[in-house]
């Protein structure tokens, strides 16, 4: 046996049932794994004989290593374990590992026939930017692989996998993924959820924001945008830089409508989780707790709170990681109870990471309704294209791209058609707000508009928007509902791959 394996330490309060005291030579297991270094989310190497790695354990306690975000450190101990395993299958030591290692065993991941997972380039450049800082952290020479050479990297690599969905595929993905709808669009007999506001919210902020999953799925309640503006059904907030890839603090928008359906979450189902929680005593048994007693005002809002303990402790919200928000709770009418603002079914919050399930779970209800058991049958990977085109299939990602999208076509249509700007206006109006692609880039978040270019919006870089938007039925109404933009999309889903729209599924299912 060569199989490598990979645990995680859990989150506080999440360890389940520990063994006795004294079991692994350790009284108390969560407080020994502490002493070492370990940070909840941190990965644990085990050999083909279930023995912690001491070499690798250094490795994930280096800075190196830590300095990586949760989900980070996820990816690349994902990624390593499966060439851990590849080269004990040759009797190799990763630090023994050379050059041909590293080109056999990518060649295996990518290009073998006889492989039935092969990955694409993208994930190729990803798994080799994880060996690059293991090798480099162990000083292996020479490095058997580096990203920064260009012939460890994939030349069929693309920047990212862009996934949209139309504005109304998104209410049949919802409609029939997260309600229990059937093709008549009516709830299934026997069709039972607890969550469904919860993740029809979840879904509805995203896609009306952009926010990622980590930062849509980390927030606060008391962080729940309320500054409606002037003008227009939307509001806006502020993510807290912690929770960002850049560090940065932005502000962003949502609509009048999803932070509705938030606040309706918020008062129903979420206030229904918290109260059996309550019941059940399970935020007594918690390993930490601080009970908010202050927010403070200002262009750097602080949160003051007291543990456990009667020790008082404050840190600007800006600077609250995802792991310090869960400790969080504020008083509520039957106690205290979690200041994170989803929870799951036990009261507890819900980690972003756990939406993909949830996402995955939706896929999988459209696939249900909506393809024939033959077709079912097949993996989707290894689908025809004409079967996976008949189900829309999302990612929390999705709703961020398709966000990107929606707000380029809505400012282009903007600026074409409700502005009547000619050029000369449009180039005086860029200069002074910025072009559509500038704009798109400042709600996402992004540090370069070349980035948003290359890795949300190229795909349609090449489609003459002026002259499909001519082309889209115009209205009179000056509000620009969202309807409005239909055939828009309707448009570019047929002349660009990669866009899901409700005609074509429609049509592929009649």
């Amino acid at each position: 046996m060569s199989e490598w394996h990979v645990v995680w330490v859990p989150d506080p309060g999440l360890w389940g049932t520990l063994p006795a005291k004294g079991g692994f030579g350790v009284q108390e297991l969560s407080e020994a794994v502490a002493r070492i270094g370990l940070q909840p989310g941190d990965p644990v190497f085990l050999d083909p004989d279930c023995n912690v790695d001491p070499d690798l354990l250094d490795y994930v306690l280096s800075p190196e290593f830590q300095s990586l975000e949760r989900e980070s450190k996820r990816n690349y101990a994902t990624d390593t374990r499966p060439l851990l395993t590849f080269l004990s299958s040759r009797g190799v030591r990763w630090r023994e590992a050379t050059k041909q290692d590293l080109w056999d065993y990518r060649n295996w991941r990518c290009d073998a026939p006889q492989n039935p997972e092969r990955i694409s380039g993208t994930k190729w450049d990803r798994e080799a930017a994880a060996f690059t800082k293991l090798f480099k952290w162990g000083k292996v020479s020479p490095l058997p692989v580096d990203v920064s050479r260009s012939e460890d990297r994939a030349t069929d690599s693309v920047s990212a996998r862009v996934s949209w969905l139309t504005p109304r595929t998104w209410g049949l993905w919802m409609d029939i993924g997260l309600r229990g709808h059937t093709r008549a669009g009516i709830t299934a007999p026997g069709w039972e959820s607890r969550t469904e506001l919860r993740n029809t919210s979840f879904v509805q902020l995203i896609l009306s924001s952009g926010l990622r999953r980590q930062e849509g799925g980390s927030l606060l309640t008391l962080e729940l945008p309320a500054q409606r503006l002037r003008h227009g059904r939307f509001v806006h907030g502020r993510i807290a830089g912690a929770l960002t890839r850049s560090k940065n603090t932005r502000t962003y928008y949502a609509s009048l409508d999803a932070v509705g359906q938030v606040e309706t979450y918020i008062a129903s189902e979420r206030a229904w989780a918290v109260q059996r929680a309550q019941a059940a005593g399970r935020y007594d048994r918690l390993a930490m707790m601080r009970l908010i007693t202050k927010v403070t005002q200002g262009l750097k809002p602080k949160v003051v709170w007291v543990d456990a303990k009667g020790v008082v402790g404050e840190r600007e919200l800006s600077l609250l990681d995802m792991r310090e928000r869960q400790w969080l709770f504020v008083e509520g009418p039957e106690g205290p109870e979690p200041a994170w603002l989803w929870l799951t079914e036990q009261g507890l919050p819900m980690l972003p990471d756990r939406w993909n399930g949830v996402f995955r779970l939706a896929n999988r209800r459209c696939e249900e309704v909506l393809l024939t058991a033959e077709e079912r049958k097949i993996d989707r990977e290894f689908r025809l294209a004409e079967v996976r085109g008949k189900t829309p299939y999302a990612t929390p990602h999705s709703a961020r791209h398709s966000f990107a999208l929606y707000m380029l076509i809505l400012l282009n249509e903007l600026f074409e058609s409700r502005y009547g700007l000619t050029k000369a206006d449009r180039r005086d109006f860029a200069l002074l707000f910025g072009d559509p692609w500038w704009l798109v880039k400042t709600l996402l978040g992004h540090a370069d508009v070349e980035t948003t270019k290359r890795h949300y919006l190229a795909p349609v870089a090449h489609l003459q928007l002026e002259s499909i938007l001519a082309s889209a039925k115009s209205t009179d109404d000056q509000e620009g509902e969202v309807e409005n933009l239909d055939d828009v999309f309707a448009r570019l889903a047929r002349e660009t791959n990669g866009i899901q729209d409700i005609d074509t599924l429609v049509g592929a299912t009649a």
